[in-house]
C-alpha cells in the first residue's frame, strides 16, 4: 500500500509530551506530522504545576512570556491548606512551590525562570499554536491503529474518525506521545514494571465563587479530611484550584474493585458542598471523569525506529505536580537529538541515550509521586485516625489536638512533623532540577559525580559536572543587561563557555563547527567581553578553572567539561563533539 503521507517525524498523541514534541520539532526545523484521535486540545484541566525546568524550556522555544501571561503567578500558589472543609477546622498548612521565605532563595538563584500554574486546558493550546505556527501538520480526529517497522522506517495505519477511513503515513521515526494506557507501546512491547489501577479517584470540574473562603489563604490545593466519607473510612479529597477563585476541580476517590460510579450533576454539587462545607453557594458543575491511580514505569523508551514518552512511559498520581514537566522534558530531550540525526550531523547511535537519560527520570517520578501519597499516612496517624472505622471516633480525634493535656500536646507535635514530611511533595525542588544523565551523549570529565550536600529530593546541587543541567547564573550583557547562562545556550545548538584564559578554546569551538558542520557558539566571559562576571557568580559556578571550559548540549546539559586549556583544543573539542553526536 502506497502511503498516505510521509514524514520525518510521527508523533501519536497532542497531550504536552505530543505538543512538547511538535514545539520542539518544529522550531529546530524538523519535517514532522502530529496525529491526535481527539477533536482539540484537552478538555479538562489534568495537570497544571509548571515547574522551573519546564518553564526554562519554554524560555528556551520562545514561549515562555505566553505561559507566565496565563498562568497563576507563584505567590498565589502556595498556602496549602489542610483542613476538614474549606468553612471548616482547619487542620495546619504548608508553604509550598517556593513560597516558603527559607526556600524562596533557592528557586531564585536556580533558574532565571518562576514556576507556575497554568492547567492543561490553557497549556495545550499554547503549544499546539506554536507548534502550527511554525510548521507542524496537525490532524486532529486521527485514530492510531498499528505499525510495521522496517530497517528504513515505520508505516503507522490510522484512521479518520469522522468518515471511519483508513489509511497510512510512513515516517522514519514514531513518537509514542498516547498517554497513559499507550497503545503504541503495547505494541512496540515496551517492557514495564509497576502496576495499573491502584486505586480510583474522580474529578469534578466546576465554577463557584470560593473567594471568600480561599483568597486570605491563596494556593493551588486545598486538602479535605472528612472522616468516613470516603473509601477506607479516612475521607480525604482535593479542592483544586483552577482559575482563582471561581474555576475549580475536586478530586475525590472510589472503590475500584466495584463497578465505576456514574456520578450525575446533583451527585456532584453534593460531593462539592460537603468539600466545601457549604451547601448554599451556588455550584455550576462542567464536568466529571474518572481515572485510576498508577506506579507504573518503562525501563526501555525505545523500540527500533519508535520513542515513546510522556504518560505514555512514565504513569502515577498527580503528586508533586510531575507529570506533565516529565513529559514535557522527555520530548526537549528526544528532538534535538532527532534533528542531529536527520540532518546526517549526527549518527544513529546519539538516539540511544534517550533511553539511557529519561527512564531513570520516569522511574524516580513514578515512585515519588507514589510515596507522597504513602506520606499522608503520618498526619493520619497524629490525628488519631489509622485503626478507627467509626466516623463519630475519628473526628473527636481530629478535634482532641486542640485539648490542654499532655496527650493533646504529643498530637501536636506529631502533627506538625508530619506536615513537615509534605516537604518532599510540595517543594522537592531537588528533583525538579537535579537531572544528571549518564549516556554516550555525555563524555566524562574524569572526576567523580559530586555529591550532595543537602537532601537530594528537597534541594537542587548545582553543578557542572558532565550530564548535569547547566547552572543558572546572570551575566551583563549588551548594555548591560543581565542574560541567563541559559541564555547562551539552547536554541538548538551546542554552546561553550570560557573565560579569557580559555580563548584558545572559543577560537577551537569556530573551527571545530566547520570541521564537523555542526553550530557551536562559543562565549568568552569576562572584562571587556561580550558577556561579563557580574557578581563573580559564573567563577564560583563553573567549577573549572578561567582556562578552561564547559560544553553544553543543545538540552542545556553539560556534555563535557575540561578544567584547563588543553595542549591542543582543537583536536580535543573534535574529539569529544564527534563522540556525544556519535559520529
Amino acid at each position: 500500500m502506497t502511503a498516505a503521507f510521509e514524514t520525518d517525524v510521527l508523533v501519536i498523541g497532542s497531550g504536552p509530551a505530543g505538543s512538547g514534541a511538535a514545539l520542539s520539532l518544529a522550531t529546530l526545523g524538523v519535517d514532522h506530522m502530529v496525529i491526535t484521535k481527539y477533536r482539540w486540545t484537552a478538555n479538562t484541566p489534568r495537570s497544571h504545576i509548571t515547574n522551573q525546568r519546564t518553564v526554562e524550556i519554554f524560555r528556551d522555544l520562545g514561549i515562555e512570556d505566553d505561559v507566565l501571561a496565563q498562568g497563576t503567578e507563584h505567590d498565589r500558589m502556595g498556602e496549602t491548606v489542610f483542613c476538614t472543609s474549606l468553612a471548616g477546622d482547619e487542620i495546619g498548612r504548608v508553604r509550598t512551590w517556593e513560597t516558603a521565605p527559607e526556600r524562596a532563595s533557592d528557586y531564585i538563584a536556580a533558574s532565571p525562570s518562576p514556576n507556575c500554574d497554568i492547567p492543561q486546558t490553557l497549556l495545550e493550546p499554547i503549544l499546539v499554536g506554536h507548534a502550527a505556527s511554525r510548521g507542524s501538520r496537525i490532524r486532529f480526529d486521527t485514530e492510531y491503529v498499528g505499525l510495521e517497522q522496517d530497517a528504513d522506517g515505520v508505516t503507522v495505519t490510522v484512521r479518520d474518525r469522522t468518515t471511519g477511513h483508513e489509511y497510512t503515513i510512513r515516517a522514519k521515526y514514531v513518537l509514542g506521545a498516547d498517554g497513559g494506557r499507550s497503545q503504541v507501546a503495547e505494541d512496540v512491547g515496551l517492557p514495564f514494571e509497576g502496576e495499573m489501577d491502584l486505586a480510583g479517584s474522580m474529578n469534578i470540574v466546576f465554577h463557584a465563587d470560593l473567594s471568600h473562603y480561599v483568597e486570605h489563604r491563596p494556593s493551588v490545593l486545598y486538602w479535605i479530611l472528612q472522616p468516613g466519607s470516603d473509601v477506607g473510612g479516612i475521607g480525604m479529597g482535593v479542592v483544586r484550584m483552577v482559575r482563582p477563585w471561581n474555576e475549580w476541580l475536586v478530586i475525590w476517590g472510589y472503590d475500584i474493585s466495584q463497578p465505576p460510579p456514574e456520578v450525575t450533576d446533583a451527585e456532584a454539587i453534593k460531593i462539592v458542598h460537603e468539600l466545601v462545607g457549604d451547601d448554599t453557594i451556588p455550584v455550576t458543575i462542567r464536568s466529571t471523569s474518572l481515572w485510576g491511580n498508577n506506579k507504573r514505569y518503562a525501563t526501555r523508551y525505545r523500540a527500533g525506529r519508535v520513542f515513546c514518552l510522556g504518560d505514555a512511559c512514565h504513569r502515577h498520581p498527580p503528586s508533586n505536580g510531575l507529570g506533565s514537566n516529565t513529559s514535557i522534558q522527555d520530548a526537549y530531550n528526544l528532538a534535538w537529538k532527532l534533528a542531529y540525526v536527520l540532518r546526517g550531523t549526527a549518527g544513529e547511535g546519539l538516539l540511544d541515550s534517550f533511553d539511557a537519560e529519561r527512564a531513570p527520570i520516569g522511574k524516580q517520578i513514578v515512585l515519588r509521586a507514589n510515596k507522597s501519597i504513602e506520606e499522608f499516612g503520618p498526619i493520619f496517624d497524629a490525628l488519631g485516625l489509622l485503626g478507627e472505622s467509626d466516623p463519630e471516633v475519628m473526628t473527636r480525634h481530629i478535634a482532641a489536638r486542640a485539648d490542654n493535656t499532655p496527650e493533646a500536646a504529643e498530637q501536636r507535635a506529631k502533627l506538625r512533623k508530619a506536615l513537615e514530611l509534605k516537604n518532599y511533595e510540595f517543594n522537592a525542588h531537588g528533583v525538579e532540577l537535579n537531572h544528571r544523565y549518564a549516556s554516550n551523549a555525555v563524555v566524562p570529565d574524569g572526576t567523580p559525580e559530586p555529591e550532595f550536600t543537602r537532601d537530594p529530593e528537597l534541594h537542587y546541587h548545582p553543578t557542572t559536572w558532565p550530564g548535569a543541567r547547566l547552572p543558572h547564573v546572570w551575566l551583563g550583557g549588551a548594555g548591560g543587561r543581565r542574560v541567563s547562562t541559559h541564555d547562551l545556550a539552547g536554541k538548538g545548538r551546542f554552546a561553550l563557555l570560557t573565560g579569557i584564559s580559555g580563548s584558545a578554546w572559543a577560537e577551537a569551538a569556530v573551527q571545530v563547527a566547520e570541521k564537523l558542520g555542526v553550530e557551536l557558539v562559543p562565549y568568552v566571559i569576562g572584562p571587556g567581553r561580550e558577556h561579563i562576571d557580574l557578581y563573580d557568580d559564573w567563577a564560583r559556578a563553573r567549577e573549572v578553572g578561567e582556562d578552561g571550559c564547559v560544553l553544553v548540549r543543545p538540552d542545556t546539559h553539560v556534555a563535557w567539561r575540561s578544567h584547563g586549556l588543553a595542549d591542543d583544543p582543537t583536536s580535543e573539542l573534535t574529539r569529544v563533539l564527534t563522540e556525544v553526536l556519535s559520529r
